[in-house]
């Protein structure tokens, strides 16, 4: 058998030119970038320190080549030229290293040589910022010059690399000449020790023949898996039936078009596969990975567009009736799985079965998040409320989880952000009765909450209560039943007043029929009397309880 790989090392400034070049790109059933800044400073840290950072792969291109290219993201497009090499494994740390030392993409990179000249660690000195923040502080040589600050976007291409830098900062910096030359040779010292290992950096590069088939890529994709690099079960499947014709990527990115909510809530495409696995199982219902890595051609096309559909009507019920209007309130991720297969089923259902059906998904969502079902085995669950969910349609059983419900009330005034299922489920019902927003006074929307940075804040003013009623626990500061949606200016007016003066403000500028209408809609206590405007800590929590349990009573029946 002839050899279908050989091994070499690659300077990195070479792989960031070839990918710059458009000879270096990705095949195209790849992932998308998604590494955050913080695990691109991460790698730049170890690059400085001549650390390994893992082999990558590659594969020869040619004509008719059976994986489609795509540049890599931020990089020049490829508008119909051949790319020389595709990248396998490894994509995620070449584009972050590109766009770190090209200057794109979102974040800039930056090492603080005048950190590193004071004895900083080096972990304290690498570091990003957004990329208008980064062109307000650091766009100007004045201004690096000042604070010794050298732009990664600077080493590589066409700039002059680290010694026209030097040339330039000198030139902005008030030193004498001896001292100049001081500072000019420890900055240098630090460029050796710091910088030129990125200069000089080479990685351990293993180059498949083009000749080699699309089943044996996708044995080596399992392979890596194994070993432990991330590849999601998602990638797998996408580079298995990519010889059989299914386009698992342009099948999602069609998914997210046609259904625009899909995108909003930024669903995982694994949940869908998950999803088709209960949906078009032929015996028992199952979502576990190694299930879902069984996947045939034949499922993909019995459950694709009927999941994607139910996902779609699962995320318009969360948000039109249960109050989810941005994924940040969503309790469980996971819950969705369920949802989109039970709503592929309802899908063929017509006439008043169809609302009955709806109901039921609510009244089982509430209860499943309330009753924290989701907090371990996501993958048993969903396959077993499915499961469950149908026979519930078909005028069985509730299912277990409604069934058993039961919710101690006392538990909310332990719920903190910690407490993530509940605490958003309450935050989730607090917007399905309408909330308004304290700035404006209109419904919040999902839209306000970005444009007006509405957030959960406190009622009774964290610094407020720690001044006047030092022994209330921080516990019971931050519980849920002290936190509702504020919009950021009517947080920062409120600061650390009592509740009695910024809602005296309030009403003064609304009415106090306005204000009541608004406290109500947030279920917070509204009378005249009530303990808000006597800053009773303890009787609020009593009061805020009542009127949230009444809403959970409703909720799950």
């Amino acid at each position: 058998m002839s050899k279908i790989f050989y091994p070499t090392s690659e300077k990195l400034r070479y792989l960031l030119e070839s990918i710059h070049n458009r000879e270096i790109a990705l095949p195209d059933f790849q992932r998308d970038f998604v590494w955050d800044p913080r695990a691109t400073e991460e790698l730049i840290e170890s690059i400085c320190q001549n650390f390994p950072a893992g082999s990558l792969l590659r594969i020869k291109n040619s004509d008719g080549f059976f994986f489609v290219p795509r540049e890599v993201s931020e990089a020049p497009p490829l508008d119909g030229h051949a790319p020389s090499y595709l990248v396998l494994d490894g994509q995620q740390r070449l584009t972050s290293l590109y766009q770190a030392l090209h200057g794109v993409g979102a974040h800039r990179f930056f090492i603080h040589l005048g950190g590193i000249l004071e004895g900083m660690d080096l972990e304290d000195c690498v570091f990003y910022e957004r990329k208008k923040r980064a062109e307000r502080r650091y766009a100007k040589i004045e201004q690096q010059s000042e604070s010794l600050t050298f732009p990664f976007a600077l080493l590589f291409g066409d700039s002059g690399g680290f010694e026209e830098w030097l040339d330039h900062v000198l030139d902005h910096r008030s030193e004498k000449t001896d001292e100049r030359k001081v500072l000019k040779k420890r900055l240098r010292e630090a460029r050796d020790q710091w910088i030129k290992p990125v200069e000089d950096y080479e990685f351990p590069m293993v180059t498949l023949v083009e000749t080699t088939s699309p089943s044996a890529v996708c044995t080596i994709f399992e392979t890596l898996n194994r070993t432990g690099v991330k590849l999601s079960v998602f990638d797998l499947l996408a580079a298995r039936f990519w010889p059989e014709d299914v386009r698992l990527r342009e099948l999602w990115d069609q998914a997210q078009e046609d259904y625009p909510i899909i995108a909003d809530f930024e669903v995982d495409p694994y949940y869908v596969l998950q999803a088709i696995s209960i949906f078009a199982a032929s015996a028992a219902a199952s979502c576990k990975r190694g299930d879902v890595l069984k996947m045939t051609v034949s499922q993909i096309a019995t459950g694709w567009q009927l999941v994607v559909a139910g996902l779609a009507e699962a995320l318009r019920l969360l948000r039109d009736d249960c109050g989810i209007i941005v994924p940040k309130w969503l309790p469980y991720n996971t819950i969705v799985i369920p949802m989109a297969a039970v709503c592929a089923v309802t899908s063929r259902a017509s006439g008043p079965s169809v609302g009955a059906a709806s109901e039921k998904i609510k009244r089982w969502f509430w209860c499943s998040v309330l009753g924290q079902a989701y907090e371990r085995a996501p993958n048993s669950q969903s396959a077993k409320d499915f499961v469950e969910l149908k026979r519930w349609f078909d005028g069985g059983e509730p299912p277990e989880t409604v069934r058993h419900f039961s919710f101690d009330p006392d538990s909310l005034t332990q719920t903190t952000p910690r407490q993530r299922a509940i605490y958003r489920a309450v935050i989730a019902l607090i917007l399905r009765h309408d909330a308004r927003d304290f700035h404006t006074g209109k419904k919040i929307t999902a839209n306000m909450m970005l444009d007006e940075k509405i957030d959960d804040h406190h009622v009774f003013p964290q610094g407020y209560l720690a001044a006047s009623m030092p022994d209330v626990s921080a516990t019971l500061r931050d519980c849920v039943l002290n936190r509702t949606l504020i919009d950021k200016k009517t947080n920062i007016r409120i600061s650390k007043r009592a509740p009695s003066d910024y809602l005296c403000e309030i009403g003064a500028a609304i009415g106090d029929d306005k204000l009541a209408s608004l406290l109500r809609s947030h279920l917070l206590p509204s009378d005249s009397s009530s303990p808000l405007t006597r800053d009773t800590f303890q009787d609020f929590l009593k009061e805020r309880k009542a009127l949230v349990m009444e809403q959970i009573e409703k909720a799950t029946g």
